[in-house]
């Protein structure tokens, strides 16, 4: 399960590092607390096979859907089931991307605690993670108009969790290395090829901390909800 995530990197930073050509719409300002129904910003292939970076709703709408609504539920696809689901396939099959995220955030159970730890994941690099995604085209069909938009709308692929995030939940987004980021964006690649870089990644390519119960609230929203939980303590004394 992935449900909060951070994206506060640049533009520059991402152009860089994903080598794409050009950003095709306005980046918005950093988001320390991305929610569902939020705008995100992906990287992903133009029909030309041009690697650019773009912005796409969170909560995938498959095409047949009658109601955007359905997006609220489709956040995430599980790997092991998403070229079967009809949620999920055809834009497994041929609409994939890369979702930068700083990192991403998980609720811990503490034993004898009724609330959970929260707790921040992010690379031991200290660069933004290449999770995979998928995307879709939807078109509102209640709304016969030429003017009519398409809403394009994105999920996170998540996997079975490593050895570094099993205490914390059972399940983790899937990462993917560098070496493999043109195959998966790639409409062409084969499906057996795809399937094999759904795998949890490496144990030493995360690392979590705890921090505040500020990040629970989603009107929260500054780079100190990253910040370990000592350290985010001690900032919150120096207000007062």
């Amino acid at each position: 399960m992935c449900g909060r995530f951070v994206q506060a990197s640049s533009p520059a930073l991402l152009l860089a590092q994903f080598g794409a050509i050009e950003v095709v719409t306005d980046l918005a300002d950093p988001d320390y607390n991305v929610t569902p129904r939020r705008e995100v910003t992906v990287i992903l292939n133009t029909p030309a096979g041009e690697r650019v970076i773009d912005r796409l709703r969170w909560g995938l709408v498959p095409r047949w859907a009658k109601d955007k609504a359905i997006g609220d539920r489709l956040i995430n696809a599980r790997s092991e089931t998403v070229k079967e689901k009809p949620s999920f396939k055809s834009a497994y099959a041929s609409r994939r991307c890369i979702i930068p995220v700083d990192g991403f955030y998980e609720w811990r159970a503490i034993d004898g605690q009724r609330s959970k730890q929260p707790v921040f994941i992010h690379a031991n690099t200290g660069q933004p993670i290449a999770v995979a995604g998928i995307w879709e085209s939807w078109r509102d069909p209640t709304d016969n108009s030429e003017a009519s938009a398409r809403l394009r709308t994105c999920a996170i692929l998540t996997t079975e969790a490593n050895s570094t995030i099993e205490p914390i939940h059972n399940r983790m987004p899937v990462i993917l290395d560098e070496e493999v980021w043109d195959a998966w964006l790639d409409a062409s690649t084969a499906m057996d090829q795809l399937d094999a870089l759904l795998a949890p990644a490496p144990d030493d390519v995360v690392a979590w901390h705890e921090v505040s119960t500020a990040v629970n609230n989603t009107r929260n929203n500054d780079s100190s909800l990253m910040l370990p939980l000592e350290a985010s303590e001690k900032s919150s004394e120096t207000l007062f």
